[in-house]
Order: C-alpha cells, then structure tokens, then sequence
C-alpha cells in the first residue's frame, strides 16, 4: 500500500470553490474554507470536484483553487486534486499542472463524451498513470460521467496498480459492496451524503461528502461513531444531517437544474455560516432567490448550525 493510501482514512471534504465578483477565484473565502475544514479535524481536501463546480472551471481558476489549498494546506493533510475532463490527453494536462502546483494526487474519472469500453477505461488510466508521478484516485460518478467503473473495472485497476484509491459516488451500494469484495486492500471512499453511515459500516475507508462544506464537524461525529461500531450515534447524526441535505431541495428546479440547485443550496448555507463571502456559482448556473436563501436559514436553525466565521 503507497504512503498516501495509507492516509486516505476519514473525511475528505470535495470543496467548493468560492468566486469574487468578478468570477475569479475568491482566495480569501477559500483559504476561510480550508481553515474551517482542517480546525474541523478533516483528514484530507479534495478541490476541483463536482462540489467544486470542475467542469465549469478554466484552466486559470482550476490553477488559482489548487495553489491557494497547496499553500494554505502546508502539508498538514493530503491535497487531492480532480483531473477530470471528455479525453485523456486533456486529463493529463490537468495531471501534470496538479502536480506542479504541489498536489498529493489526482483524481480520475472515465473519460465522458465518448461512452467509452471498460477496457478503453482502463487504457484511460494507464496513460495518466504513467504521464505523472503523483499517485492516481479513482472516480466514479455515472451521474456526471455516463461511464461506470464497475467492480470489475476498479478491481482491474488495483491489481496493475493505475490507482490507489476510490472515490464512489455511485449511489449503488451494492456496487459499492462489490467493489470492495472485488478489490480487498484498495481503500474506497464513499461520497454519499444521506448513506455515510451505511457505507463506513460496510467498509468505506473514508466520507467525501459535498455537504461537509457546510457541516465539517457532522460527518466527523457520524465516521467517528460508525468507525467506533456506535450505529445508533451515527445514525442519529446521519438522519440530523439527511434534515440539513433538505437544502438542495428547496431551490425550485422549474427554474434552475438540479446542479445550481445544489451547488447554490451548499454556496447560500456557506454564506450564511460566514465561510464565505458570497454564494455565486459559475456560469451558465443562475443564482438562487432571497426566498429559497431564507428557507435554507430556516434548515440551518433547526439543524442548530450558527455562523463559525
């Protein structure tokens, strides 16, 4: 197992990206973040993941996002940095300017666009494997991507050691459970907000929950409790969290896609918790209303989640 596997236990919160008014990286709010996030106790960061709206990134934020985390982070936890693109030679672009920046790893989808065959998935990650030297995260988001990794494409990628590590935010838990019987040793992380505690119980090496931006301390308490064999602390903590994940839904999606829903809903919460300075997400998704803003202040009150910043 390489030294970073061994690290990716705990929580590794996919974080935002917050933007100025101008649509530049806001640096202030993101170094507030990450501030929030390591005096939380996470165990690692992951930017320019779908929390952190990477597909609507150019090349300039993705690069401003990952050297403010590398200098702010100071080698505290892991930075884990997403290389997600339609093509490999794209991806490995993204690679090599991670690894400049000082990352500790990438973070790899299929490539999407081009509905590729495992064995093509495989050759994906064979090429970015070989064009760094930073160790490789897999990453499975079918929602996002269109492609799987299955079981048997994640155990194909342990075995000739293209990754170390798994993200899953599949939504199948069988998959899940499959993925870790097919490939025993190699850690997986679960990016389930409403399933964390089932995940820890079956196996998950770690949480990478979008809604930890929101809530670090939350998914801290439910992965101490599940890991401890407490499964009625963590469940308690789960459903209290499931009660605050009832922001992504009050955005009314006749207006907005489901994505500024809930990129906004975490964005507003942040807002308001004075982790950052302003909600905006990137173009083309559109702002959320002062109506939905002060239901989601609602949910924040009954979930007893106050300003921290």
């Amino acid at each position: 197992m390489s030294d970073l596997a061994a690290r990716l236990r705990g929580v590794v919160p996919p974080l935002a990206t917050p933007f100025d008014s101008t649509g530049a990286v806001d640096a202030v709010s993101l170094r507030r973040l990450i501030s929030v996030q390591l005096g939380a106790g996470m165990h690692g960061v992951f930017l320019c993941g779908s929390t952190g709206e990477v597909a609507l990134l150019d090349s300039a934020q993705r690069r401003a996002a990952v050297g403010v985390a590398v200098s702010e982070v100071a080698g505290q936890v892991p930075v884990l940095v997403g290389a997600v693109d339609t093509g490999t030679r794209r991806v490995v672009e993204h690679a090599r300017d991670a690894e400049a920046l000082g990352a500790d790893a990438v973070v790899v989808t299929a490539p999407f666009y081009v509905h590729p065959h495992p064995d093509e998935i495989v050759e994906h990650f064979r090429v970015v494997r070989a064009a760094v030297e930073l160790p490789v995260v897999g990453y499975d988001i079918p929602s996002a991507v269109g492609a799987r990794l299955t079981p048997e494409v994640v155990a194909a990628l342990a075995e000739q050691r293209l990754v170390v590590a798994l993200k899953d935010s599949s939504g199948d838990l069988a998959g899940f459970r499959e993925t870790l019987r097919r490939a025993p040793g190699l850690p997986v992380l679960s990016g389930s907000e409403l399933l964390a505690d089932a995940a820890v119980s079956l196996g998950a090496a770690g949480l990478v929950p979008g809604l930890g931006n929101v809530d670090p301390d939350g998914y801290l308490r439910l992965y101490r409790a599940a890991r401890a064999g407490d499964l009625t602390t963590a469940r308690a903590e789960q459903d209290r969290l499931a009660r605050l994940y009832a922001i992504t839904t009050i955005p009314d999606q006749r207006r907005i896609g489901p994505t500024a829903a809930a990129l906004g809903a975490f964005k507003a919460a942040m807002a308001l918790r004075g982790i950052i300075a302003d909600p905006r997400t990137a173009p083309p998704l559109l702002p959320l209303s002062d109506t939905e803003v002060k239901s989601i202040a609602a949910v924040l009150d009954d979930v007893a989640l106050s300003r921290i910043a």
